[in-house]
């Protein structure tokens, strides 16, 4: 019996301190865990040997709620702070569980028809001895990469509490590449950073860029998702998958460590989050390769959300839309109806009496003669903006009653637009430009879905632009994380897909309500002026949680030239607010930026001006089978091959960085038995985005899956291809 109590006492002592491990179905990946001697919980994670996270600290800072000045524990550090605790130490080892998973799903939409879930997983059940309190922590290894998230079960000694901050570590073996954009807890549209992670502080201060709503939080911050790439080749990303009831993650980088750690957004009062036992968190997550291409491909994001709630999707479709937008962007419209007011009262101003400025681009014969040739070309949605009242005070005056989502504008007739739209075939889509004002967008939500019901919307654009009002929230707090759930779902009830600008970057959520058909969250097409590597980075980073709004198909460059009796100076290498991007880079992004959500946002009179071009944007489909990728390296280039669902069509796209290059592009992926027609949209011989950005080719060639073509692209360059099989 003594021999018996010995064993399991080392038993026990085993797995505190040495930890348990745990591997991906394809043995590349590794997970440790184990508890240090203070108790605090601990973990690193290896690709193919090879350590890609050193041992990194997990664990809280919370609002101490009992009462431990009399431990007497010198070997727990039991780190007091006023009036709060850690959630860091102390811990033993309750017991071990393993569990295995491997499935297929359907999404709705997506980049293929069926998502494959194999991972295996260790729960570890822990308890805080000086507090009794009970932490879990629940790890997923799957083929690509690692999640892990804190769960708290019900307990008697933790209910509801304050996060005051979350210590997750992510600790780098090595000074590594990154692709970044700064701490900021109200806005992600910024251009990205290349550096060395050691750079991060020196690139950060000299970082310049402004926007409507800022708060960088740390000249160390980052943005997730951040890409990495080791001095080994190894590509590595860290992200955050379920943002549900939680602040979004950030990371702040801590030089001296050389390593990251998690940092919430907060609230007005300094919280992090607000848990309310029995609670998990979102989930963390490594996705790593030695392989560019495996970072794009990898599900885990979405793996690692619920599956879907809504039990009829008939109603959700990937949608191709246009919009009177572009010209309201480009400054020659506007949203607002009249130059007269210098302020609004909802239901109050009298907007009959007063003198439209002539400007205002949300009128009848305007927004007719877009759904006229939306409809002649195949579209199936038009967005109208500066449609309701209140545009004339609407940006950030800290209005909480600043829209109605209600009331047109006088020559915006709802009604005859509506059935106008249906008789050509296609629906308007709603805008709601919040400015922020959350309650007063919260108090009309129902009766605006219902309008929309009632004349046929069948999607909603909304917007947050500036300073979240009630004052002192932030963009990527818990509130607003909370407001956009509440808004999808309420949108889901009346069976309309949302689209939301200025709000959190997603985190796979749209899986389990996939009326979230997009998100904007970066900087998009709108932002002129993009770096023009731009989007051969975004796939690794903003659309690693879900598809992205970018807004592209400008072809023309220079949105001065759109304002009537515009002279160009002549002198100009670049104008300024020019779109950095050639024509045929704007095609290829249909097919790399992944959403089944995309507008061909440029004037109908650009389209017209490249026909040949235009005919892409057409054809391009919308939702996938499959997909393929075929090369990429972060801000250098990608090459992505999809094919279209319930289709033998398959269409490709390549965005190009900085450098001419020649892509290969390997048709392999094809029927080995069928020809197919290629019709190739590239850059042309003296194609370059300072002073050509419009010289392209349009070539047709016949195919077959041996052929494997060579095409130049230029800086800030790309092509588009279609496949079709040969009749």
């Amino acid at each position: 019996m003594k021999n018996l109590f010995i064993t399991i006492t080392l038993f026990f002592f085993t797995l505190n301190f040495y930890g348990q491990s745990i591997e991906s179905p394809n043995a590349e990946f590794k997970l440790n865990f184990y508890l240090d001697k203070k108790g605090r919980p601990f973990y690193n994670l290896t690709y193919n040997e090879e350590k890609i996270i050193e041992n990194s600290g997990l664990g809280f800072i919370i609002n101490n709620e009992i009462d431990i000045t009399t431990n007497n524990n010198n070997d727990v550090d039991i780190d007091l702070i006023g009036d709060e605790v850690n959630l860091l130490n102390g811990f033993s080892l309750i017991s071990l569980s393993r569990s295995s998973k491997n499935e297929t799903w359907k999404p709705v939409w997506g980049e293929e028809s069926l998502i494959r879930n194999n991972y295996n997983e260790l729960l570890v059940k822990l308890e805080q001895g000086f507090s009794g309190r009970l932490m879990n922590i629940r790890f997923r290894v799957f083929d690509s990469g690692l999640g892990f998230r804190y769960e708290f079960p019900s307990q008697k000694n933790l209910s509801t509490f304050v996060i005051k901050d979350e210590k997750t570590e992510f600790a780098m073996t090595g000074d590594h590449k990154a692709f970044w954009i700064p701490g900021d807890y109200d806005t992600q549209e910024y251009n990205y950073l290349e550096s060395k992670l050691s750079e991060i502080k020196e690139k950060a201060i000299d970082f310049k860029e402004q926007n409507v709503s800022m708060k960088r939080f740390s000249d160390w911050g980052v943005q997730t998702a951040l890409m990495m790439k080791t001095s080994a080749g190894i590509y590595i990303n860290l992200h955050e998958a379920a943002l549900i009831e939680y602040s979004a993650m950030h990371l702040e980088f801590d030089l001296s460590k050389m390593s990251f750690e998690s940092h919430l957004t907060p609230d007005a009062f300094g919280n992090m989050a607000y848990i309310n036992v029995p609670q998990n968190t979102p989930w963390r997550t490594v996705i790593a390769s030695d392989d560019a291409k495996d970072i794009l491909s990898s599900r885990i994001t979405y793996n690692l959300n619920e599956p879907n709630e809504i039990e009829d999707t008939s109603w959700i479709k990937p949608t191709k839309y246009m919009g009177v937008w572009w010209e309201m962007i480009t400054g020659q419209s506007t949203w607002w109806y009249t130059n007269e007011l210098s302020s609004v009262r909802i239901n109050e101003t009298d907007y009959s009496n007063l003198k439209p400025n002539g400007t205002h681009a949300a009128n009848n014969k305007k927004v007719k003669d877009y759904i006229d040739f939306a409809s002649k070309h195949g579209f199936d949605a038009l967005l109208v903006e500066g449609w309701n009242i209140g545009w004339e005070d609407w940006f950030d005056r800290k209005k909480d009653y600043v829209f109605d989502f209600l009331t047109p504008y006088p020559d915006f007739d709802i009604d005859y637009l509506n059935k106008y739209a249906k008789e050509k075939g296609i629906s308007l889509m709603m805008h709601h430009e919040t400015s922020g004002a959350i309650r007063n967008y919260e108090r009309h939500m129902d009766r605006a879905y219902a309008m929309m019901n009632k004349y046929g919307y069948k999607s909603v654009k909304s917007g947050y632009v500036g300073r979240i009002i009630p004052a002192g929230e932030r963009h990527y707090g818990q509130y607003m994380v909370d407001h956009y759930l509440h808004a999808i779902k309420k949108a889901a009830n009346y069976r309309i897909m949302v689209n939301a600008h200025e709000a959190v970057r997603p985190t796979g959520v749209a899986r389990t309500y996939p009326n979230h058909i997009g998100n904007e969250s970066a900087r998009g097409a709108e932002f002129r002026g993009s770096k023009a590597n731009h989007t051969t980075i975004l796939p690794f980073t903003r659309l690693i949680g879900g598809p992205m709004d970018y807004t592209p198909g400008i072809f023309e460059m220079d949105p001065r030239k759109n304002r009537p009796g515009f002279q160009p100076n002549l002198n100009e290498t670049i104008p300024p607010g020019a779109v950095t991007t050639t024509l045929a880079n704007q095609l290829g992004l249909y097919v790399v930026m992944y959403s089944p959500l995309q507008m061909a946002a440029d004037l109908p009179k650009n389209y017209m001006r490249f026909p040949d071009a235009f005919q892409f944007i057409k054809d391009v489909a919308l939702d996938w089978d499959k997909s393929v990728y075929l090369e990429a390296e972060p801000g250098r280039f990608i090459t992505i091959a999809r094919k279209e669902k319930n289709s033998d069509n398959w269409f490709v796209g390549n965005s190009n960085g900085y450098n001419t290059r020649n892509a290969t592009v390997d048709f392999s992926f094809l029927d080995g038995e069928k020809k197919y027609v290629a019709t190739i949209y590239r850059d042309g011989k003296e194609a370059d985005y300072l002073t050509k950005p419009q010289e392209y080719v349009v070539e047709s060639k016949i195919i077959t899956s041996k052929t494997k073509l060579k095409i130049r692209t230029v800086a800030a360059g790309g092509f588009a291809i279609s496949v079709y099989p040969n009749k």
